[in-house]
């Protein structure tokens, strides 16, 4: 009885030795979270939720309202980046195409890709296959609703806010230069043309000449149609989005290509043209917060294994299937973080990270997302770079932040940090959660 005795005892102090580290470590961070992020001001009359996990254990090292709910902006990305990594191969599909053997006739089904005519990806092979057809027949359907739910809908013509779309054309965007009084750049060139024929474009040189030849302009459009039109501004350069309606997109091409192109209510799946490299996509998306690439992403991603496009049927088919183990189930309503309607919790995140960690290459992942000194880090963590690798996160009155962090005892963390509903500006709440992330670095 005794012997029983005493090997319980020493089980007992095995247990309490291993468990008092980690109860030590809990206690640190929190007082250190305490004093570097409850007690600030730009914070303290916010709501704050922090996860903090060791991949090598399995355990978490710390948590503050880890498992509560709150808007994660662009943290959103992380989810639709890894249903890119999971369903999309390692090179995009531009289209996919059927030629009839007896007509010869092409027809093209577009797969969602936003890098088609994008003047940053030099490289078009889309592009060079249209060119070399005969005659084209676009199978399109109108099914992808161009803004989501919960999206600002009276900030629609500016770029960040691009309209999602089955076959975006030159990222769906218009930009404009002031050259000069009588002359204004126009990109996509069509767009010019098209106000030509009207009176708006013609305005603009008319009102301006009444005033000083340096004055500039302002483009408006309408909410659900291209009445673009020039007016007289102070606006030098404008970039705004445009409305991706089925009979524009065929003039868009139809003007690109100097051929003709008719739209077709003939379905045919067909064959792919690949376009670029799947993380020539993805670092962008990441490192810009690009929200146009990340609604792509999940809509082509819900084309390749679901066989048509739809974020709400991906979003839910995810969350049943490659996803059902996630800690909390989140409100996950698009692919950009655009919308308030999303729900998340630290834990999603750190969950999440962990299992891209394990299914893909650290190397991989290094490459895509910003580090200190880079992208939206660009600013911040510049002593860090190499050691922190995360996406932020920005709405109105909420910040986030989520990543892997390297310490400077070489052990990998996975972290989340998840703020909401602050009174005032981000910058401070960001400076806030960096010490306390480099105090995490330093001493763990």
């Amino acid at each position: 009885m005794k012997r029983v005795f005493q090997l319980s005892y020493s089980l007992l102090l095995i247990s309490y030795s291993l468990f008092l580290p980690s109860c030590s470590v809990n206690k640190q961070i929190n007082k250190q979270a305490q004093q570097l992020l409850f007690a600030d001001s730009s914070i303290s009359h916010g709501h704050i939720g922090i996860s903090v996990y060791d991949p090598s254990t399995g355990k978490y090292l710390y948590n503050h309202n880890a498992d509560k709910y709150f808007i994660p902006a662009s943290n959103t990305k992380l989810f639709s980046w890894y249903a890119g990594m999971k369903y999309l191969a390692d090179s995009l599909v531009g289209l996919r195409h059927y030629i009839n053997d007896y007509t010869k006739q092409t027809y093209i089904l577009p797969a969602g890709d936003p890098t088609f005519l994008l003047p940053e990806f030099s490289y078009q092979p889309v592009l060079s296959f249209l060119e070399k057809a005969d005659t084209i027949h676009l199978q399109i359907s109108k099914t992808v609703a161009p803004y989501g739910n919960g999206w600002a809908w009276n900030d629609y013509m500016d770029d960040y806010m691009t309209p999602r779309s089955e076959f975006p054309v030159f990222g769906n965007r218009l930009s404009t230069k002031w050259i000069s009084n009588d002359s204004i750049q126009v990109y996509p060139e069509y767009f010019k043309k098209i106000s030509l024929s009207g009176k708006s474009f013609r305005n603009i040189t008319r009102f301006n000449r009444r005033r000083q030849p340096d004055m500039g302009f302002v483009i408006v459009r309408s909410f659900d149609a291209n009445d673009i039109q020039f007016l007289s501004g102070d606006t030098k350069e404008q970039v705004i989005s445009f409305y991706p309606d089925p009979v524009l997109v065929s003039k868009l091409l139809e003007d690109t290509l100097k051929k003709q192109i008719d739209i077709s209510s003939h379905y045919t799946r067909g064959t792919p043209i690949y376009s670029q490299p799947s993380d020539s996509l993805f670092k962008p998306m990441m490192h810009r917060s690009d929200n146009f690439f990340a609604e792509q992403t999940l809509l082509m991603a819900s084309n390749e294994y679901l066989g048509y496009m739809s974020d709400r049927n991906m979003i839910d088919t995810m969350l049943k299937t490659t996803l059902k183990d996630i800690p909390q189930k989140p409100r996950w309503v698009d692919g950009s973080g655009l919308s308030r309607y999303n729900l998340f919790t630290p834990q999603d995140f750190v969950w999440l990270l962990n299992k891209t960690k394990n299914e893909f290459s650290w190397e991989r992942i290094k490459n895509i997302l910003p580090t200190g000194g880079e992208g939206t880090l660009s600013s911040y963590y510049k002593n860090e770079a190499g050691f922190i690798y995360a996406k932020t996160g920005t709405l109105s009155n909420n910040c986030a932040l989520s990543g892997y962090l390297i310490t400077k005892k070489n052990k990998l963390l996975i972290f989340s940090v998840l703020v909401n509903n602050y009174p005032g500006a981000a910058t401070p709440v960001r400076r806030a959660v960096e010490k306390f992330i480099k105090n995490l670095r330093e001493k763990y």
